[in-house]
């Protein structure tokens, strides 16, 4: 069977939460490896008003049968009412890469 690999974004408010939440993914084995991307402007609309915020974008690499679990947990831990949890499978990579992310997922 071959593993769907995928790139979760998540952003979130500050960088001290970014980094609690990278920790707790990789820690949980629910991400391999978690970049933080400081400095996002984000515009959006919540509750029908326009928003502006900085952000930081959390970048997670996973495999997709490990998705539920990351989603729940990111739901439970994220400061956000509603967090951004989106997921794009990645088409190619390197394969000795794509598969330290399915080693370092794949629970014990």
């Amino acid at each position: 069977m071959t593993s769907v690999y995928c790139l979760v974004l998540c952003s979130c408010p500050d960088e001290e939460s970014a980094g609690i939440l990278a920790e707790g993914l990789v820690e949980g084995r629910l991400a391999a490896c978690v970049n933080i991307v400081s400095g996002v402007r984000s515009v959006y609309l919540w509750q029908g008003a326009l928003e502006k915020s900085a952000e930081c974008l959390l970048l997670a690499k996973t495999l997709e049968s490990r998705l539920p679990e990351l989603q729940a947990w990111l739901k439970e831990h994220h400061p956000y009412e509603l967090p951004e949890i989106i997921a794009i499978p990645i088409q190619s990579g390197l394969p000795e890469y794509l598969e330290w992310i399915g080693t370092c997922v794949t629970p014990s």
